[in-house]
């Protein structure tokens, strides 16, 4: 079959586990014998990087990908962002649309015209994925005024305040039209599905875990007793800043940090002062398996709630336990749904669970045998790549 993926992001030109998420499913359907051609936004990547992108091949590991670069530069981006229309990239989206495709699946598209892209392009199965919140939050992320997790939809002011400009179309009927386009939502835990129909999406939401890119090591973990390893975005939602401060205080214990992000020179100044956390920023894939099986435990310290939790299934491919917020909604429930690692509430517990985990290593072995064994039984690629396909003939089969 031919797959058309849509998505703003995509490697090397990224922010997080979404975009990851989308290369591995292009490249794993690849390798089974399909063809997929991606087309992302470098223009929404320079919004928030002032790096420069170099040029890249066309090809990524089989996988064809186009990128939309306008003349109009950034402004091209917000303004689909703003009107919800693709705008400037009209003309480059109905190109890739009219190529033939049997199936299109929509990931992240925020910035290049959603939610009228939804619309475009004409394929006999058509699929959405829900990899943030932007369905049902101006802010992607429910995180209320740039302060706290939401706890009440006021998403007007709530966009002024977080200084994201308010989204008229949000207002209307369109969204709701758009999705009338839509066979089949995937949502990557039971929480997103219902967090989205709580909120007024009626489409047919289906649960797909997200599956980990990352095997593990093969022989046994050769686990560090002190050391906890975050992995993901430097923002203030995620809890970092809270996550070095309480590690900030416990100098037995061994912090290191992977990944970028706004907060990335506060958290770099901070552990300048502390000689047990260490800011790597970003690894390849090799490298944070590596770290993955050193460490005694992953922490997710979030302070809103996450659709899923990709770092976590990485670090249960290698054996490792997690800690992670109550009230981190998706990443919650795997824990939950897995029983490989603790869940906490406020600062005071996560420093109690890190020394429980760190000074038990029975207890740190127990939880990585059983996040393990999830992994093999629910989370590894080929059951994801089994699970999605038969998704898509399901929706192939209804038209019949």
């Amino acid at each position: 079959m031919r797959f058309g993926m849509v998505t703003t992001f995509y490697p090397p030109f990224s922010y997080g586990g979404d975009a990851t998420y989308v290369r591995s499913l292009a490249r794993s359907l690849v390798a089974w014998g399909h063809e997929v051609e991606v087309i992302a936004s470098t223009d929404a990547y320079l919004l928030r990087s002032k790096l420069e992108c170099p040029a890249e091949p066309a090809l990524d590991d089989g996988v064809v990908v186009h990128r939309l670069q306008h003349p109009a530069g950034t402004l091209a981006a917000l303004t689909s962002h703003q009107t919800g229309r693709a705008g400037f990239y009209s003309g480059a989206l109905r190109a890739f649309f009219d190529r033939s495709f049997d199936v299109l699946h929509f990931h992240n598209i925020s910035l290049m015209g959603a939610p009228q892209v939804l619309g475009m392009g004409q394929a006999p199965a058509r699929l959405l994925t829900l990899h943030d919140h932007w369905l049902i939050c101006p802010t992607h992320v429910l995180w209320k005024n740039r302060h706290h997790a939401c706890d009440q939809r006021t998403c007007f002011t709530c966009s002024i305040r977080s200084g994201v400009p308010p989204q008229l179309w949000r207002y209307t009927g369109v969204r709701t039209r758009a999705l009338d386009g839509v066979d089949r939502i995937l949502a990557p835990s039971v929480y997103t599905a219902e967090m989205h129909k709580a909120n007024g999406i009626h489409q047919p939401i289906d649960v797909l875990p997200l599956f980990s890119a990352i095997d593990g090591p093969d022989g046994p973990r050769r686990v560090q007793a002190n050391r906890i390893v975050y992995v993901g975005r430097l923002a203030a939602l995620k809890g970092i800043a809270e996550l070095v401060r309480v590690v900030g205080d416990m100098p037995e214990i061994e912090l290191l940090i992977i990944g970028d992000g706004e907060l990335e020179g506060a958290v770099r100044a901070a552990s300048a002062s502390r000689d047990n956390i260490r800011l790597l920023g970003k690894v390849e894939q090799q490298e944070l398996a590596h770290h993955y099986a050193s460490a005694a435990a992953v922490i997710v310290p979030s302070l809103v709630p996450e659709t899923f939790g990709l770092s976590l299934i990485e670090a249960a491919a290698c054996g490792t336990p997690a800690i992670v917020a109550r009230s981190a909604g998706g990443a919650a429930e795997l824990v939950l749904s897995s029983a490989g690692g603790l869940l906490y509430d406020g600062p005071q517990e996560l420093a109690a669970a890190i020394r429980r985990l760190v000074s038990d290593p029975q207890l740190c072995d127990r939880l990585g045998t059983q996040a393990r064994a999830a992994y093999r039984a629910r989370y590894t690629k080929k059951q994801h790549i089994a699970a999605y396909l038969g998704i898509v003939d399901d929706v192939l089969d209804a038209r019949l």
